[in-house]
């Protein structure tokens, strides 16, 4: 992983719990395979514990690592890393994207109960009258969650904690997921429907699907045309699943509201106009686990090598045949 991340990442608790059921040395931390310390390192390792920066794991990394039997990462997606060749070596592999999942849906649950508030459009006119009163009720007659619409696009990990989250409140929730039938939406506290269906329907539009070459601007200039005069667009998975340009233009005129942690280019140049319109919640990639929310994918990783040490199976296996359509 990043050498800076390590102290981030694994504060005392979790630093104890590794090295009470591994032969782990929490100085040795490795960014790059390829040196002389890396090689004799390999040679005698069961287990990598990988987070963020974690090199890519190919046949010469195995050719130099023949114990290697399992790959417990701290952090979410293993595809930057875990190759081909680790599949084919028969590699054990978990990952903490369900820890990280977690302040993700509740960052999007955040943006969905304020949205509906029209906390944006409020704030704004607040401001602009500066002490004057208003007949807020009068002004605002649609503001609230109470039967509002909310559309989750994905029932990924952290789509289904959104929905879970979500429940208890008095809203209709629809989702969207090809891999999910109706009967499987209802479980989950949602009505199964069409991505055009969801878009025109709803006053939330939430994006929780992976990145993947069919997901490329999922969210169209056609589905962004489609949403009603002042509905939301929540984006915390990819900003390449949003048709971006055309997006601005909806922000520009003022007929949506946005919230967008993920962007492309990832960090905009400095004239975007997207850093300053008002009705636009913008930054930069942190719904997922930032700070303290770190030390809970440590935890993870800390659990899932105790169950490893214990001869137990990962309370959370990445399987190869799953990789294709996750994030």
């Amino acid at each position: 992983m990043h050498r800076e991340l390590t102290a981030r990442l694994f504060d005392e608790r979790s630093t104890a719990r590794l090295t009470e059921v591994a032969d782990l040395d929490p100085a040795l931390v490795l960014d790059d395979f390829g040196t002389e310390e890396a090689r004799a390192v390999l040679a005698e390792t069961e287990v990598i514990v990988s987070s963020w920066g974690c090199p890519a794991i190919d046949e010469s990394v195995l050719a130099a690592a023949p114990r290697l039997r399992a790959v417990i990462h701290a952090a979410g997606s293993i595809k930057h890393h875990v190759t081909d060749a680790c599949w084919r070596r028969g590699l054990l592999v978990t990952s903490a994207a369900w820890a990280n999942a977690l302040p993700v849906a509740e960052y999007t649950v955040a943006a969905v109960l304020l949205a509906n508030k029209q906390v944006l459009r409020l704030r704004e006119d607040y401001r602009a009258r500066r002490g004057v009163p208003h007949d807020w009720q009068r002004g605002y007659p649609d503001a609230g969650n109470y039967r509002r619409t909310v559309g989750i696009v994905g029932a990924s990990r952290i789509g289904r904690r959104v929905l879970e989250l979500l429940r208890p409140h008095d809203l209709d929730l629809l989702l969207h997921d090809p891999y999910v039938d109706a009967a499987g939406a209802a479980a989950l506290g949602a009505r199964a429907v069409g991505l055009d269906e969801l878009c025109a329907a709803s006053d939330v539009v939430s994006i929780h699907a992976p990145e993947l070459p069919a997901t490329h601007h999922l969210i169209d200039a056609r589905r962004l045309a489609s949403m009603r005069d002042g509905a939301t667009l929540i984006n915390t998975s990819r900003g390449s699943l949003v048709d971006q340009r055309a997006l601005v233009g909806e922000l520009l005129s003022g007929r949506l509201d946005a919230v967008l942690d993920v962007t492309v280019p990832e960090v905009l140049p400095a004239d975007s106009p997207l850093y300053d319109l008002p009705n636009v919640v913008l930054t930069p990639h942190i719904a997922g686990s930032l700070g303290r929310e770190l030390h809970r994918m440590a935890a993870a990783a800390a659990d899932e090598l105790a169950r490893y040490a214990a001869g137990q199976p990962f309370a959370h296996p990445v399987r190869a045949e799953d990789v294709h359509r996750t994030a």
